[in-house]
């Protein structure tokens, strides 16, 4: 979908129109879904044998939504067959997959039941040690689970919950270094519906989320180690009233109760050993909207709300003063350092849609967002370190305005759909890391103590054209666009390109269906580089190796682009049963897209006979790193 960017090959994360990943709002079955990717991106934690709806908003946010300023991605889960017990999977060479689904009760209650696992690391690794790497056997597994019961006529309630859990790791052959990153996710939900009559009815929500991630890396006798983590417990009402068939009018609260663990590192070295304390910070989340979505006339449709939404920081905010030698001050009692910061946002949204002709519209959208809780990563590198921070009296919250306008035209009796939309988003309250993260000799500071806070700003224009129907479909989507940010301590006050700026970023997907049991598809996609700072030289002063950097982001990576193609053979397809045989075929020409960059540091001390020093050399090699090359599958699917 145009505006909507990968964040590249070994990121889960989405840039929706310039915005980065933690600026978008994924849910699954209304729980928050804090990393939306397995193996690194290359599988979604969706499985779309559970899933019955994905609803997706890069602009015009509607009011029930809240706490993110850049999109929301939507996802329901199926609530069971009532009345028929239905099996659905597919057992390939890199992953499998069951799901069951049927009546505990019938026509009273029913459940559904799915489990992926993956074993990609069994089959890379020979080709990818051929290539001086080595992947050490990276994989994923995950559970979704949901029940649904009808009490009455006018209730029923729902029960779901989510596991999954990766570990990926990579070391290459011919050097000493090595990284592994384990993370999870796991969600549950219980929501009760009342109907009062046929023009109210009620939505009741119970919230649990849990995500946990760490960075392992190791380069000769230096290891870091950093984790990360965020838990969640919320509650969430609506209310739907219906006026009329064309009117309908929603309002409700949510509250989450959020536990951060936002920065635990152990950073050791052959004499020195550093490590952070854990500082866990929470916050209250609460917001109300109302909203009102009306077919004013044929020709005119209105969506418009507003949300009031609040943050409390409830401490402590663990910050650590320091004195000129950099030692900390620990005399002053720590209850002079609670923070107990306080945080309110008026959040107004409209879009209209206006009916130019039987099949052509033009739409507008508006939206001020506010976000209180923040995802810091390095922008001077490609190194994935999730950190999630609340605001604190230090953290502003981030705040989010955008408006966007575009037309929309279907041809030829809605064979064809077309659009060309324009877009200006502002940003506030954006956070990076500054020149320093950590003090050169590796004093421990307060997680805060390392932001720098500035503003930014995206626009561009998107183009998209689908085909729907007949034996040749398909579609292509483009974005052009531009993301910068402007922070007064960084780049010496000069503007720079974001991490999450992607000049061009094309997708062309075309499906060809040979006969009824034969089909054909391919996929190319291609995006500009990320944007990275580099060292422009280095040095030795005191025998200490040091490095001069050039302009913030002032380095683009190389384009990611791959093609993908598949074959479909159908065996059977009937009222009750359905399998088919797949072939595909990952980054057919096996282009080496960049995952991150690294240093291979070379140094020799020569002597003579009598031991003496007579010279030395030093060299520096950049080395690049890249994950999935040409990658075939065969699968076997079914259904009955």
């Amino acid at each position: 979908m145009p505006g909507i960017a990968s964040a590249g090959e070994g990121n889960s994360g989405l840039y929706v129109r310039g915005g980065g990943p933690d600026q978008n709002l994924v849910l699954l079955d209304g729980a928050t879904v804090y990393n939306p990717g397995h193996l690194l991106g290359f599988f979604s934690v969706f499985n779309s044998d559970v899933i019955k709806n994905t609803t997706v908003y890069k602009g015009g946010i509607p009011a029930e939504y809240g706490g993110r300023i850049s999109s929301v991605i939507d996802v329901g889960m199926k609530e069971g067959n009532m009345r028929e017990y239905e099996v659905e999977g597919g057992i390939g060479v890199i992953s499998s997959r069951l799901a069951v689904q049927g009546h505990i009760v019938k026509d009273k209650a029913s459940f559904i039941a799915s489990g992926r696992l993956a074993y990609l690391g069994f089959f890379i690794n020979p080709v990818l040690k051929k290539r001086g790497e080595q992947f050490k056997v990276p994989y994923f597994f995950d559970v979704n689970a949901k029940l649904n019961y009808k009490i009455s006529d006018k209730d029923r309630i729902f029960a779901s919950a989510y596991v999954g859990r990766d570990k990926f790791s990579f070391g290459s052959s011919d050097t000493d270094f090595s990284f592994q990153i384990p993370w999870g996710n796991a969600t549950a939900t219980f929501r009760w519906n009342h109907l009062f009559n046929d023009k109210l009815f009620m939505n009741n929500t119970f919230i649990f989320n849990d995500y946990q991630s760490k960075v392992e890396a190791g380069y000769q006798d230096i290891s870091f180690n950093l984790n990360s983590g965020i838990r969640d417990f919320g509650l969430k009402g609506d209310l739907h009233y219906f006026p009329h068939i064309n009117h309908k009018v929603k309002f409700g609260y949510d509250y989450l109760y959020h536990v951060f663990t936002p920065y635990v590192y152990e950073f050791k070295t052959e004499d020195n050993n550093f490590n952070s304390d854990i500082t866990k910070k929470r916050g209250h989340e609460f917001g109300i909207y109302a909203q009102d979505e009306w077919d004013v006339v044929p020709w005119l449709k209105v969506n418009a709300g507003l949300r009031f939404s609040m943050f409390s920081n409830v401490g402590p905010d663990s910050k650590v003063y320091y004195n000129e030698d950099g030692s900390p001050i620990d005399t002053i009692e720590k209850k002079a350092f609670q923070s107990f910061a306080n945080y309110f946002g008026v959040e107004p949204r409209l879009n209209l849609r206006f009916k130019t002709s039987k099949n052509g519209s033009v739409k507008a959208g508006f939206n001020y967002n506010t976000q209180y809780i923040h995802l810091v990563s390095q922008s001077t590198t490609t190194f994935p370190t999730d950190l999630w921070v609340p605001s604190t009296a230090y953290v502003k919250p981030q705040r989010g305005l955008q408006a966007s306008l575009g037309y929309f035209h279907n041809f030829k009796d809605n064979t064809y759909e077309t659009s060309v939309e324009v877009y200006y988003k502002k940003l506030w309250n954006q956070i990076e890391y500054g020149e320093e993260a950590i003090k050169s000799d590796g004093t421990d500071r307060d997680t805060e103590d390392q932001f720098v806070f500035g503003t930014g700003q995206s626009y561009g224009a998107e183009f998209f054209v689908k085909k729907k129907y007949g034996k040749f479909n398909g579609w292509i989507g483009y974005t052009l666009a531009w993301t910068e940010r402007d922070f007064p301590t960084l780049n010496k006050g000069e503007k720079f390109w974001a991490k999450y700026d992607r000049r061009h970023d094309l997708s062309v997907v075309l499906i060809y269906d040979i006969t009824k049991r034969i089909k054909l598809s391919a996929t190319f996609v291609y995006s500009s580089g990320q944007n990275t700072t580099i060292a422009v030289r280095r040095y030795f002063i005191n025998g200490e190796l040091r490095a001069d950097y050039g302009k913030r982001n002032g380095y683009r990576l190389p384009a990611y682009h791959r093609l993908d193609v598949g074959f479909t053979y159908v065996l059977k397809d009937n009222e009750k049963r359905y399998s088919d045989l797949n072939i595909s075929i990952y980054n057919l020409y096996s282009r080496k897209n960049p995952y991150f960059f690294y240093d291979d540091i070379n140094s020799e001390v020569k002597t003579d006979a009598n031991g003496n020093v007579i010279g030395s050399t030093f060299e520096v090699q950049t080395k690049q790193v890249s994950l999935f090359p040409i990658l075939p599958t065969l699968s076997w699917n079914f259904k009955f």
